[in-house]
C-alpha cells in the first residue's frame, strides 16, 4: 500500500511525511529497510533518511541491526495518553471475553480511516491470534473495522473506501465499495461484524461496535477458523454485546 505524504492546506509537510513513515512502518507489520520506506511514502531517500534519524533520536522509530527500521518504543507511550480511559475501563472486560472464549479479546478504536488497537487479553492458548497494541490496520479487513464502519453514515464509509483503496489481503477481503456497504448493512441487521479469514488467512473474528464511542470503538474476540465454530459464535456475541453496551454505559 502506497501511503502518501501530501500535507493538508495549512498542514506542515515535514510533519506530514513523518507520520507517513510511521504509517507505512505500521502497515508493513514489519521493519522496513529505507528503500522500502521511500518507495512507500514517495519521498527521496535523504529524506526520508533525515526524518527517520528524527523519529529516533525522539524514540518514535528504531533501527535494527540489519539497518531496518521499525517503530520504537515511545509510540507506545502516546497510545497509551490517547485513550487510557477507554483502554483502563475495558480491560476488565477483555479479561472476561478471554476467560469465556479463551481467545484473543481487543478494543478497537477508529482513527481517522485507521482501526487501531488499543488494548488487548491474549487467549491462553499456545496457538493464537495476536494483534499488537498500538497496531493500525485497515478497517475493511477486520471484524472490529468493520464493526465500528457500521456506525457511520454511508457517505463517510465512501470516503474511507476511497482514500484506502479497499486492497486485497486474501481470497475472501472485500475489494469494493458496494460490497463493503452491503456486508456493513448485514452487521448492522444482527448486530456483529464478523471477519472470514478476510486479513489472515484461518482466522475467524467476532467484533461489537460500543455504543457511542467517540471516536468509534469495537470489542471483538479472535482466533483459529477451527477453534471458533457457529455454535462458538453465538455464545461469544452475546457476551460481546453485553461487555460492549457496559463499556459504552460507562459502568465496566
Amino acid at each position: 500500500m502506497s501511503i502518501s505524504p501530501t500535507a493538508a492546506e495549512g498542514t506542515v509537510q515535514s510533519v506530514a511525511r513523518a507520520f507517513a513513515l510511521l504509517e507505512a512502518i505500521a502497515e508493513a507489520g514489519s521493519e522496513l529497510p529505507l528503500a522500502d520506506l521511500a518507495a512507500a511514502t514517495g519521498l527521496a531517500q535523504p529524506t526520508a533518511h533525515r526524518l527517520l534519524k528524527t523519529l529516533q533520536g525522539l524514540g518514535y522509530a528504531r533501527q535494527t541491526a540489519a539497518r531496518s527500521y521499525g517503530l520504537g518504543p515511545g509510540l507506545i507511550a502516546l497510545g497509551n495518553r490517547a485513550a487510557p480511559q477507554l483502554a483502563a475501563r475495558a480491560q476488565p472486560l477483555l479479561n472476561e471475553l478471554e476467560e469465556l472464549s479463551q481467545e484473543t479479546a481487543n478494543l478497537v478504536i477508529l482513527d481517522g480511516s485507521m482501526a487501531v488497537y488499543v488494548a488487548q487479553q491474549p487467549s491462553r492458548h499456545q496457538m493464537r491470534m495476536f494483534t499488537e497494541v498500538g497496531r493500525r490496520v485497515l478497517p475493511h479487513s477486520a471484524g472490529a473495522g468493520k464493526a465500528m464502519l457500521a456506525t457511520l453514515s454511508e457517505a463517510r464509509v465512501r470516503e474511507i473506501a476511497e482514500l484506502t483503496g479497499l486492497p486485497r489481503f486474501t481470497d475472501t477481503t472485500i475489494t469494493s465499495t458496494s460490497a463493503l456497504l452491503a456486508e456493513l448493512r448485514d452487521t448492522r441487521r444482527r448486530g456483529y461484524a464478523l471477519d472470514e479469514g478476510e486479513r489472515e488467512v484461518g482466522v475467524r473474528c467476532i467484533a461489537v461496535a460500543v455504543p457511542g464511542a467517540v471516536p468509534p470503538a469495537a470489542l471483538s474476540v479472535s482466533g483459529p477458523a477451527a477453534r471458533i465454530t457457529d455454535d462458538m459464535i453465538r455464545r461469544i456475541v452475546e457476551a460481546l454485546q453485553g461487555a460492549a453496551a457496559r463499556l459504552g454505559a460507562g459502568t465496566a
